[in-house]
């Protein structure tokens, strides 16, 4: 047993797990996250039908391919700048169009 013991430290991670803060922040922004989560998947859908790279989809965006990864992750919180780019980049409608009326 104390062989177990010894070899399960042997692997255990120096620094302290951050599963805890991690679970309490997806608990805290659950709403802006399955947004977000909304939004990347509808990104994914259009880049698969129409063959776009995440290199490309940066391009059209002007910024880094980094960048839309996390986007397509579904965690990050995005601005409407954002927003607008990807739909400019995608010609897709993520949101809803705001109708001044003057």
């Amino acid at each position: 047993m104390d062989e177990i013991v010894k070899k399960l430290s042997e692997h255990t991670s120096k620094t302290p797990s951050k599963w805890r803060e991690r679970v309490k922040f997806r608990q805290e922004n659950k709403e802006w996250l399955n947004f977000s989560r909304h939004i990347a998947i509808k990104v994914l859908e259009k880049m698969d039908a129409e063959n776009i790279t995440q290199k490309e989809l940066a391009e059209r965006m002007n910024c880094s391919q980094q960048y839309v990864s996390k986007i397509l992750k579904g965690c990050e919180n995005l601005s409407l700048e954002t927003i607008f780019k990807i739909e400019s980049a995608l010609d897709l409608v993520l949101m809803p169009k705001i109708v001044e009326t003057v």
